[in-house]
């Protein structure tokens, strides 16, 4: 029952943090933009700013929550996001504007889903898993939640209003469901009752510094393709022929797919080690191109949903397989090393990808299904001989 509660009170307060901060560009950026005098790129560069800023504090944030425990880190996260977005809604010009982002940075850096992971692995270890996709479950409806309630805000108050409302939020919401998290037992402790490594992650110093390198660039792929679509993928299948209306429902499916992915591994793919279940997803959005490539624009849905599908798992693989490699020790620092070129591909996909969009259209579908193959080729170097104390029961 304590995990249970944990794992909702730690979910509730990822679906506000994400709301609140990845998902809040896309419904204010334009109303931003004309109030302080500024081109919507402009708002989606300091957005970008913030992704850098997140990555550079990753590590750092995640030693924290190896030495603290998770309920300090996310409770003191809490106060950073309402000082960013307070921030962001006193903001006057773009000096003002790219300041707040950067606030908000800090943030994003540590108290998104590297943290909450480091403080369930800090407080569960190798059985962390479960917990790890049942946050997930929750934080996957942080675009559904958050979308309408700042489009609401915006529309009846002005998103200055809106960026207050979420600051209070993590104030009143946010701030008393991460103090009721467990403390995390003393650092020793933690070490004396954790699960031996195997000798992936401790006899064999090069297969784990290859395992990591792997990890880093199989993140950062799918975190620059994920973030890619889901910054054109209207726009890109439009250039195929799609008319809006099936551009927008093929957007609209993401999300369910997502979550019911997440669903299937929580029950069918728990019981296989994580390595099988993020091989699988890194596999989906290929597919889903060569049906496109295939069949044309009639195949956009099938390709949403398995793109959608795919991001879900991978999101939860993104915890559950750096735990499984390399184990509990250390998992909070590692986890923000690991995500900083992840930051850094999801801060220029907008950018980078959109090019790509410009000059080929459809074909820079391409660019993402080459990625998405290279990284599930890059997971065939993990070894398989793994911790099977990482396996759920």
């Amino acid at each position: 029952m304590r995990r249970l509660s944990t794992v909702v009170a730690l979910g509730l307060a990822q679906t506000l943090a994400w709301a609140s901060t990845y998902y809040l560009p896309a419904m204010l950026a334009a109303p931003m933009a004309r109030d302080l005098g500024v081109t919507v790129p402009t708002v989606f560069a300091a957005f970008s700013v913030a992704l850098v800023v997140s990555a550079s504090l990753g590590p750092q944030a995640g030693r924290a929550i190896d030495r603290l425990g998770g309920r300090p880190v996310l409770m003191a996260t809490n106060l950073v996001f309402a000082l960013g977005l307070t921030s962001l809604g006193f903001a006057t010009g773009p000096v003002s504007l790219f300041a707040a982002w950067v606030i908000l940075g800090i943030g994003m850096g540590s108290g998104l889903y590297e943290a909450a992971f480091a403080a369930l692995v800090r407080l569960w270890g190798n059985d962390a898993r479960g917990a790890i996709t049942g946050v997930t479950l929750f934080a996957g409806f942080a675009s559904t939640a958050g979308w309408p309630l700042s489009t609401y805000l915006e529309v009846h108050y002005g998103w200055r209003s809106a960026c207050l409302a979420w600051a209070a939020l993590h104030l009143c919401i946010g701030l008393p469901l991460n103090a009721v998290l467990p403390r995390a037992a003393s650092p020793s402790e933690f070490t004396s009752e954790a699960p031996t490594a195997d000798a992936d992650s401790t006899h064999e110093p090069h297969a784990a510094l290859r395992s990591t390198l792997v990890l880093a660039w199989v993140f950062a792929t799918t975190w620059f393709i994920s973030t890619a679509m889901a910054t054109h993928l209207p726009r890109l299948l439009q250039a195929g022929g799609a008319s809006v209306e099936n551009a927008v429902l093929v957007g609209a499916l993401i999300g369910p797919a997502q979550v019911g992915a997440r669903l299937l591994e929580f029950g069918l793919l728990r019981r296989l080690h994580p390595l099988f279940s993020t091989r699988l997803a890194a596999a989906l959005h290929p597919v889903g191109v060569v049906l496109i490539a295939i069949f044309g624009m009639p195949a956009a849905v099938l390709f949403g949903l398995l793109h959608g599908a795919g991001n879900g798992i991978l999101t939860i693989a993104k915890g559950t397989l750096p735990l499984a490699v390399l184990g509990p020790q250390g998992y909070g620092h590692r986890q923000g090393v690991l995500m900083v070129p992840a930051r850094i591909a999801q801060a220029l996909a907008p950018w980078a990808f959109g090019l790509a969009v410009d000059v080929w259209g459809t074909g820079a579908l391409a660019i993402s299904a080459g990625l998405s193959t290279l990284a599930l080729a890059s997971l065939f170097f993990l070894s398989l001989e793994m911790r099977t104390t990482a396996r759920q029961p």
